[in-house]
């Protein structure tokens, strides 16, 4: 799934939409000992609005739209569709649409009994059927009949006690200690996924995507022990990977510039596919290129390979991954934050035989500790 398949999933994720049903919810609480304590199906024709409204907000924190670093496709391998594998236990919930209260209670059981978590959580997962609007060729809606697309929605949601302070007790008009008794279940999931994904505007039962809330600390049991995937670097994995292997290629030859046109052309590849399906990679390759491209010696181009092989295998990187927001310089005691679009006011240079960092100032007024100088 990309982006835009992504944004129209999560957009069209309300009874509003006229297109979206959140048919059934089923619901399971799991304890510090991994012990399935209780699970629930609930019809969300009969529920209460206020209780709908709490699980459609907490599941739809799983659709984000950040796609390749917080919400992240996996392919499931060939021997996962086997009996009692992720991708059958996955199936087999789909095709019940949460009717069957064994296959619901395997499908709790296979999370307790395969996930790393610590401490209590709670498992919410939503059966839903989604209606596509056929497109034509100028990707206008078409008249004819429309495909179902039919989905589960899982969000994993940590447990805690409530917080600590101090509550007003109206009934003896004081102010006392609140005791942390309850068990509340998280309104934020810290994980998710969704099966089948959205792909190219139809169902792919083949593929599952991982949802994350701490892109720098994935749950990597959830990928590879419940859903039966091999996982792929975070976001973060993959960008201090990528600086590694800039650093062993081009050695003592990065500068200001050549980091800042780098990471410039990564922008170009990210934009120029932003509306592929398939994520867009950097391999050893596609990096040959883009230092040949901007002046780099061949001999240090011919590196490339060999680095990249020693440090990322044949694994290719996820472009958008790579893509710095920001430049942020940063001596001892000093750091300085620049935008992509002011990229080129700043130089580096030796002054009077010391090395300098350069800011070109298009106004004089500048703001220190927010008070306006005057150079």
């Amino acid at each position: 799934m990309n982006k835009k398949e992504t944004a129209e999933i999560k957009k069209n994720f309300s009874d509003k939409s006229g297109f979206f049903i959140m048919d059934r919810i089923l619901t399971g609480f799991i304890d510090a000992e991994k012990n399935l304590r209780c699970q629930n199906v609930s019809s969300c024709l009969t529920m209460s609005r206020a209780e709908h409204d709490v699980y459609s907000d907490t599941l739809k924190k799983v659709l984000n739209t950040n796609v390749g670093k917080a919400f992240v496709e996996y392919e499931f391998p060939n021997e996962a569709y086997d009996e009692g594998m992720p991708q059958d236990i996955l199936y087999s919930l789909l095709k019940s649409e949460l009717k069957d209260e064994t296959v619901c209670e395997n499908f709790l059981h296979h999370i307790a009994n395969n996930i790393v978590w610590e401490g209590p959580f709670a498992v919410i997962t939503a059966y839903c059927t989604y209606a596509i609007r056929k497109k034509n060729k100028n990707d206008e809606y078409a008249d004819g009949e429309d495909e179902l697309y039919r989905y589960i929605l899982t969000a994993l949601c940590p447990v805690n006690t409530g917080s600590d302070g101090f509550v007003f007790d109206s009934s003896n008009n004081e102010i006392t200690k609140k005791l942390n008794t309850e068990l509340i279940i998280s309104k934020s999931p810290t994980d998710g996924f969704l099966y089948p994904v959205f792909s190219n505007r139809s169902t792919d039962v083949n593929h599952v995507m991982y949802y994350t809330k701490s892109i720098s600390e994935p749950n990597i049991s959830i990928v590879e022990n419940v859903l039966g995937c091999t996982f792929v670097m975070s976001a973060e994995s993959e960008k201090e990977s990528f600086r590694s292997i800039l650093k062993n290629v081009v050695g003592d030859d990065l500068d200001y510039t050549m980091i800042n046109t780098v990471n410039e052309k990564l922008r170009e590849v990210v934009e120029d596919n932003k509306d592929e399906t398939d994520r867009t990679v950097i391999d050893n390759a596609k990096l040959k290129d883009i230092l040949s491209d901007i002046g780099v010696p061949k001999e240090r181009v011919d590196m490339v390979e060999p680095v990249y092989e020693k440090i990322c295998g044949n694994v290719p990187l996820t472009a958008v991954n790579l893509v710095e927001n920001k430049t942020v310089l940063s001596s001892p005691g000093i750091t300085v934050n620049i935008r992509p679009s002011a990229a080129d006011k700043v130089r580096t240079s030796v002054v009077d035989g010391r090395r300098c960092l350069l800011i070109d100032l298009d106004d004089p007024t500048i703001e220190i500790n927010g008070l306006p100088v005057s150079l």
